[in-house]
């Protein structure tokens, strides 16, 4: 008994000395829980012994003004997705546990829009004018333990406007953190990887860390692991003195690299170890990617040795019905719709992205233009970043590429998109001290190459002309793609399609002929006439704005040149605010692939079969007109010689593509029943699509894109509506209004259609189809189970469907 009390002794004493080592180094926990809001002014709520009882209780990360109605006289204006901005309060009460004392404590902001002042017990931290960069705050000086209780308040003043060119969001809508470290810690965003010789046999792998302290001695070790785990290179460096401030270099051999691509995004990670006394007092991860690569003048874009079309969009932050409160399941579904697509690339227009996309990015394989700025000293907008530019420009850049320097998924600093100082045929040449200032910075900090993002592209435009960065970057301007063009103009240097496009599409909506061209308007600082009285646009590729074009004709200019390193279309999504080319009540984009609920617009199997292996064939529109109507049949087709259409079983002939076409069209007449394409290669059948008459809408049918969530509060499961006839087909211009009932582990955080023009909210529990289809997003609430989400609607046979939480 006794030897068995002292085995129990010595398992307690290993199990104590495991807790203490274990507590010793840093601590990251999720911040996000537990506060309470306030929408307007209140008195004097910084103060610690405010009651804030009253104040509604929510979890972050929180976007107030997606909650609010669509409003016409909202200072926002459409631009700005006609909802309201405002001052906006946000507390927490928590406490700290006595061994915290003589740690320091430090929180972490993600992003808070915009014009941020945090405080700590009644004592202001600072403030952050620039609502898309993190920042971080030592709070260790004003802090209280053993259970007294901390006041964390954060005023977001978002009630200048408009201060945006396209739905901002407000509040602190992506995440928070709270950092506990030791004395002696690798500093906030403290480690740079970079791998100067890569090849298949060996890479080398360079790390700077910087340390920060208050004296003394440490050791570091740092070890290289594997995806599987598995270490694969270690050093240390012993004996090290610390002032307030040390950098230390550690490289390593890695013998046959798995390299980082599109294909397989295989990450590394750098464990570090800061030891003092012989007690490992920090511990610092760092995920990484081995790769290599370069741009060529006129060869284009090469990763590791392999010649790449950078196939990309542009996105702004919103999360459509989410507003612009981070999720990271929703992004992922976003990216993974864009890679379904054969989109390899993301700009993050025009700002800093939210941290979690640029980690999706790393897992997922795609190929970022990390953007900064949408505006330097010359406004865009009244009260934008323009007004903080002088005195806060160094500072958010240097924090931008410190942040995101160690993301494999990074390759492109984008430092300014369509800067109005990009200059005139006067010569104002402001910008280029802004420009040479920014490029130095970026230099000091990394090497990755820099463009600016320029609408302008004539021989004027200062920016170019200064030949600082090191890309030459347009946005649309496609008929000057041609290389001879753009090195006559600039010199000898790679060339990227920075922003490209800016065609006009509503879901399933179709304006024949289908090749009559609609440029709304006609010019871009005029308003729109002629257009649709329903406020719609042709999703035919018949309709674009004046400085863009459709997507045939620029993926046609794409193609041709290989000197084009790559391009990033606007837009993959639909997106708030900027509702080009129409006034309220409009107030959402009509660029996106993709719409704003995330169903694909018709174009967006154009690049499927342009850019993916697998078998396309899309035929539309629908099959729901009048009889003896005019119908132009599109097909977007690969994998095939040839694509021949039936109408009722009659062939209307055989198409090919020939030259540079890229899609097929029949000129019909219409005829109740069904629309059939078959697509052949060397006389085989390579894919059949049919689309029937849909008769009136008779039911509803569920489908969620995860039938299985996680039970951490923040999952999702995104259900598509569809409104289908008595026989499954759906109805295209079924507008039945859904409600939606739900029970158990979750609720519905947010319903949409993809209509630009619908104002109904998107917090509601009910949603009107719009062409037959409606979205409903789930939410965990934090509790296994299981949910369950029904769906009904006057005279349609209701529907229900079932996911687990776990």
């Amino acid at each position: 008994m006794q030897l068995r009390h002292f085995f129990l002794l010595i398992l307690c004493s290993i199990c104590l000395q495991y807790s203490l080592f274990a507590q010793a180094t840093r601590v990251r926990e999720d911040f996000d829980k537990n506060w309470t809001f306030h929408l307007g002014e209140a008195d004097k709520p910084q103060s610690a012994s405010f009651d804030d009882a009253s104040w509604r209780k929510l979890n972050l990360p929180h976007d107030w003004s997606i909650e609010l109605p669509f409003d016409s006289t909202s200072p926002t204006g459409t631009g700005g997705g006609a909802l309201r901005g405002g001052l906006g309060w946000y507390r927490k009460t928590f406490t700290l546990p006595a061994t915290d004392k003589g740690k320091n404590i430090f929180i972490d902001f993600d992003g808070v829009y915009c014009n941020s002042e945090v405080f700590i017990n009644g004592h202001s931290c600072g403030v952050r004018p620039n609502g898309y960069i993190s920042f971080r705050y030592d709070l260790t000086s004003f802090l209280k333990y053993g259970g007294e209780k901390n006041v964390i308040v954060v005023k977001v003043d978002n009630s200048k406007q408009p201060n945006s060119r396209w739905y901002s969001g407000s509040g602190i809508y992506r995440n928070v953190w709270l950092v506990k470290t030791n004395t002696t810690f690798v500093d906030n965003y403290g480690t740079y990887v970079t791998t100067p010789k890569v090849s298949a046999s060996a890479a080398t792998v360079n790390l700077t860390t910087n340390i920060n302290g208050t004296g003394g001695y440490f050791d570091i070790t740092t070890t290289i692991i594997n995806a599987a785990g598995k270490p694969v290179a270690t050093q240390s460096q012993k004996n090290i003195h610390i002032g307030a401030f040390q950098t230390t270099t550690q490289s390593f051999s890695i013998a046959s690299p798995t390299l980082w691509s599109i294909e397989n995004p295989y990450l590394y990670k750098a464990v570090t170890k800061v030891i003092v006394g012989g007690k490992v007092v920090d511990e610092y991860t760092t995920p990484f990617g081995i790769r290599s690569f370069n741009f060529d003048v006129d060869k284009g874009f090469f990763l590791n040795g392999k010649k790449v079309k950078i196939v990309g969009v542009c996105n702004h932050h919103d999360l459509g019905c989410l507003g612009t409160a981070i999720n990271t399941r929703a992004l992922e579904r976003q990216l993974q719709i864009m890679k379904d697509m054969g989109v390899n690339g993301i700009r993050t227009s025009h700002n800093p992205p939210a941290p979690e996309l640029l980690e999706l990015c790393d897992k997922m394989g795609f190929i970022v233009m990390d953007e900064a700025f949408d505006m330097w000293k010359r406004s865009k907008t009244q009260y934008d970043y323009s007004n903080d530019w002088d005195e806060w420009y160094k500072k958010d850049l240097t924090d931008q590429i410190k942040r995101d320097r160690n993301h494999p998924s990074v390759f492109i600093w984008s430092v300014g998109n369509e800067i109005p100082e990009q200059g005139g045929k006067k010569g104002d040449s402001s910008g280029v001290i802004y420009l040479r200032e920014m490029q130095k910075i970026v230099r000091s900090l990394d090497t990755r190459p820099t463009v600016t993002a320029n609408n302008h592209v004539q021989g004027w435009n200062q920016l170019l002309k200064s030949d600082i960065n090191d890309l030459i970057g347009y946005n649309y301007h496609h008929i000057d793609w041609h290389p001879d063009s753009v090195q006559k103009t600039w010199g000898r240097k790679p060339f990227i399609v920075t922003e490209s496009v800016s065609a006009l599409q509503s879901r399933g909506h179709y304006d024949m002929p289908s090749d009559s061209m609609r440029i709304w308007p006609r010019r871009w600082d005029l308003p729109v006439e002629g257009a649709n009285p329903d406020l719609t646009c042709s999703a035919y590729e018949n309709c674009f704005t004046p400085w863009g074009s459709s997507h045939l004709a620029t993926l046609r200019m794409f193609l041709k040149h290989e000197s084009i390193s790559g391009m990033y279309v606007w837009t993959g999504f639909d997106y708030m605010g900027e509702p080009t080319p129409y006034p309220w009540p409009a107030r959402s984009s009509y660029f996106g692939i993709v719409d704003l609920a995330g169903f694909p617009k018709d174009v967006y199997y154009l690049y499927q079969s342009l850019f993916t292996t697998k078998n396309v064939l899309h035929l539309f529109p629908h099959w729901n007109w009048k009889p003896g109507q005019t119908i132009d049949m599109w097909a977007y087709y690969n994998n095939a010689d040839e694509v021949e259409l039936f109408i009722n079983g009659k062939s209307q002939g055989v198409k090919k593509k020939t030259g540079d076409d890229l899609y097929v069209m029949w000129r019909v007449q219409y005829e109740t029943g069904k629309v059939e394409a078959v697509s052949k290669k060397e006389g085989k059948v390579v894919a059949t699509k049919v689309i029937k008459t849909a008769g009136a809408p008779a039911k509803i049918i569920l489908q969620a894109d995860r039938s299985a969530i996680k039970a951490d509060g923040k999952d999702l499961s995104f259900v598509t509506v569809k409104v289908v006839d008595k026989d499954g087909n759906l109805v295209p211009d079924a507008a039945n209004k859904v409600q939606f009932k739900i029970t158990g582990s979750g609720f519905v955080a947010g319903v949409d259609n993809g209509c630009q023009t619908n104002l109904d909210s998107f917090k509601a529990n009910e949603v009107k189809a719009f062409n037959g289809l409606a979205l409903a997003v789930i939410q965990s609430n934090g509790k296994p189970g299981a949910i369950k989400l029904q769906a009904q609607a006057e005279g349609l046979l209701p529907a229900t469907v079932d996911v687990i939480v776990k």
